[in-house]
């Protein structure tokens, strides 16, 4: 083989694993949050993180810094393990006890909340990046005083709802819990712990029955964002899924940074819609063990794999390089082959 022939060799099959690093490299998703009954940072992020409507935004946007709120769909810990009370302290449930999020922990009557009725309702989580996984449902005791820091105790103490792999339906997990007979305004405590992970990720939600009777007057209701919220807000987003949010451990309260990039891969593209879904939902309600549900068709689920819906695609894709590049090689051995003119040589 001629030095030519052998660098022709060599750019190719180096050019292929550059190409497909480069079809991998995208930006990132996030997790999610939970947006029926919405959550403090998902009715901020709708508002628009630079000029929120409501005083309690309006006072959390200036505590944090907007960055928290484009970044809504991260309130979590890398490696909570399970720990939730042990290493998120009273008064910081919101923030999961990071300073980042500090603004969603400020004890106060207005936030805006979502209308709430006793009996069988239906949860819906946004998930920007689906894992598998259970869901608890805290709600808080009789007597809870909203102007208050949020603590523990203040929870009831066990989970009105519980759910393991619930369905994904149009980018949210949806699953059904039975509401407890409640009057006044109270807040919903969501608990999302992956089983591929330890990582947890952590939602307050503010919730009246009936009248309003521990918050104010001017209480909107609160509105969940919307795709196009969630489309235009992803620019202005510093998530790296890779590296759960960037902060650091200190920051975070915990300890290493969970660093699995074969489970974490499933953050490129459009993770929201997983190419094979659950078949059905079937969720713990006050605790009990739910089957996990398999994917339809038997295959395997994007959402435990790490993979996700752009997989087909890169792998098209590199297959496609991978060719390309071998026609130009042997296309570039063919040539060296013919004398000049063109035609072959008998």
């Amino acid at each position: 083989m001629t030095a030519r022939r052998r660098t022709a060799g060599i750019v190719v099959l180096g050019v292929a694993p550059l190409a497909l690093v480069g079809l991998a490299a995208g930006p990132a998703g996030a997790h999610g949050s939970m947006t029926d009954p919405v959550s403090r940072v998902s009715a901020c992020f709708a508002e628009g993180p630079e000029n929120p409507r409501s005083a309690a935004c309006k006072a959390a946007v200036a505590s944090s810094g907007t960055q928290a709120f484009y970044d809504w769909n991260e309130v979590n810990i890398a490696d909570a393990a399970g720990n939730h009370k042990s290493i998120i302290p009273d008064g910081k449930l919101c923030s999961a006890g990071r300073d980042k999020y500090k603004g969603l922990d400020l004890p106060r009557g207005d936030w805006p909340s979502s209308p709430f009725t006793a009996g069988n309702r239906t949860f819906n989580y946004k998930a920007t990046a689906p894992h598998k996984g259970s869901f608890e449902l805290y709600i808080t005791k009789d007597g809870y005083d909203a102007g208050q820091p949020l603590k523990w105790s203040d929870l009831e103490d066990k989970p009105f709802a519980k759910v393991t792999d619930p369905k994904l339906v149009n980018g949210a997990y949806v699953f059904d819990g039975i509401v407890p007979a409640k009057s006044g305004r109270h807040l919903i405590y969501s608990i999302w712990q992956r089983s591929d992970s330890p990582e947890a990720f952590y939602t307050c939600s503010d919730v009246v029955f009936g009248a309003d009777n521990g918050g104010s007057a001017a209480a909107p209701e609160a509105s969940a964002p919307s795709e196009a919220d969630v489309e235009e807000g992803a620019a202005k987003s510093t998530v790296d899924h890779n590296g759960h949010g960037g902060d650091s451990p200190e920051e975070t309260g915990g300890g290493a940074e969970v660093k699995d990039a074969g489970k974490d891969a499933g953050g490129y593209g459009d993770a929201a819609e997983p190419a094979a879904e659950p078949e059905a939902n079937a969720p713990e309600v006050n605790g009990a063990d739910a089957a996990e549900p398999q994917p339809a068709g038997g295959s395997e689920n994007l959402a435990e794999t790490g993979g996700d819906s752009t997989t087909p695609y890169i792998a098209a894709g590199g297959a496609a390089i991978l060719a390309a590049g071998a026609a130009v090689m042997f296309g570039t051995v063919r040539r060296k082959t013919q004398p000049a003119g063109g035609r072959h040589s008998r």
